[in-house]
């Protein structure tokens, strides 16, 4: 249904945001032509999926009404752990029918929920050696209820559902429109950091090769914050996003930073049943923006010195302490997360693939110094994912600069929105 359609709005539920972004075919060109985004309800939707569709519908509805949108059509990705499970298989070559046949046993065989009511697709990926023995495959599942609850949602915000993606699938639209050119025969990772989670997803030429979502999202760095400091959540999370930042010199000195991290590792299958990801080693506290102290050596004469003048790079009292201070208080949490996008790459190069590049999207992304952090700890180039490169933007409440700003976080929704123009 969606692939006859020239005009669609996409839309991206997170725990913390939903975002709707429409987009119409222009002759051949696909065009932003609304944009949209308002804070999910309290409690209504969590890591596991979406809990309250009535008030994700009306909320859903009121972003659309704000941003201006008008088509009839919505398509929605599903997300979250007790919603829907995402895996690209290796099937042996076969013809359609004998593929329908496998792949019906290769779902039973792979159904998490206890629901025992599930919807299913599959759809077999772009071929790239046709004289191979076997093909990749990506597969999703997804109870029913799921699907209901996301049904319900679209006919609360008065939209017809013209199609219920997956969010990784909607990653890869987005690379193929607006990073074909950039990433032509490379492998990218795509870390898209929500509030609850985080998708670590690996891509070449648009193909999704491996997709791993993480139990590390924005959220843990709030509580790290809001306990450190002793105030309230919602202090902590206007601290962190006006004040949090990740100083140059982190990478340097935490475990994340560890030069040649990626190259060294104990491979293990992070997607094997009953597996437990080693813990992240918690770093000691420190200031990275002053010099360390020197312990005087053993035999020493323990006699008074003259206090030495501050050198250049000590942490002044005020704005660069409290920076400090702040950093410390999520800086074990950001060591998990680099240890987890770590061992995704890792364990993909162990099955004997490689990475180029990284791209970063999410809201919990956009912190000042965790592209540079990333590309120091990982080894490997990584850089902001915009979401509107090579893509037209005439949105007229919108101003440039909100696109701009934003641009990291509107990946899935234009991914969605893509659905027409590539599906």
């Amino acid at each position: 249904m969606a692939k006859k359609l020239n005009s669609v709005l996409g839309v991206d539920i997170g725990s913390q945001r939903i975002k709707v972004a429409e987009i119409r075919i222009q002759g051949h060109d696909a065009v932003v032509t609304a944009l949209g985004m308002i804070p999910t309800p309290e409690g209504a939707v969590d890591h596991t999926g979406v809990y309250n569709s009535d008030a994700v519908g009306a909320a859903l509805k009121q972003c659309i009404a704000d941003a201006g949108g008008s088509v009839p059509f919505a398509v929605a990705s599903i997300s979250g752990q007790a919603s829907v499970l995402v895996r690209t298989i290796e099937v042996p070559r076969m013809n359609p029918a004998e593929l329908r046949e496998h792949m019906q046993w290769e779902i039973n065989r792979n159904i998490p929920f206890a629901e025992s009511t599930v919807v299913s697709d599959f759809k077999p990926l772009a071929d790239t050696d046709p004289n191979s023995a076997n093909i990749d495959v990506v597969m999703a599942i997804s109870p029913q209820s799921a699907i209901d609850t996301m049904m319900a949602c679209m006919k609360k915000a008065g939209k017809n559902l013209a199609a219920i993606d997956v969010e990784p699938l909607a990653v890869a639209r987005s690379i193929q429109q607006s990073y074909a050119d950039a990433v032509q025969n490379e492998t990218i990772c795509v870390v898209e950091m929500g509030n609850k989670t985080t998708s670590i997803n690996i891509y070449k030429d648009g193909k999704l090769l491996m997709p791993r979502q993480v139990p590390i999202g924005g959220e843990m760095f709030t509580k790290a914050i809001a306990d450190a400091l002793t105030v309230s959540l919602e202090q902590a999370e206007q601290t962190k996003v006006s004040k949090a930042e990740i100083p140059e010199s982190a990478a340097d000195a935490g475990p994340a930073g560890a030069p040649g991290a990626t190259q060294e590792f104990t491979p293990y299958n992070p997607f094997g049943e009953d597996v437990a990801p080693p813990p992240a080693p918690a770093p000691a506290a420190y200031n990275p923006f002053g010099d360390a102290t020197i312990a005087p050596a053993p035999g020493d004469a323990a006699e008074p010195a003259a206090p030495a003048p501050a050198p250049a790079s000590a942490a002044p009292a005020g704005d660069a302490g409290e920076t400090a201070r702040i950093f410390n208080a999520f800086a074990p949490v950001l060591d998990e997360f680099v240890a987890e996008v770590r061992r995704s790459i890792d364990y993909f190069r162990s099955r004997g693939g490689d990475v180029n590049r990284v791209l970063v999207c999410g809201g919990a992304s956009r912190m000042p110094g965790m592209v540079g952090f990333l590309t120091k700890s990982l080894g490997v180039s990584c850089d902001n994912y915009d979401a509107f490169r090579r893509l037209n933007v005439s949105a007229k409440k919108v101003a440039p600069e909100y696109v701009q700003e934003h641009s990291q976080e509107f990946v899935v929704a234009i991914g969605n929105g893509l659905h027409i123009l590539f599906d």
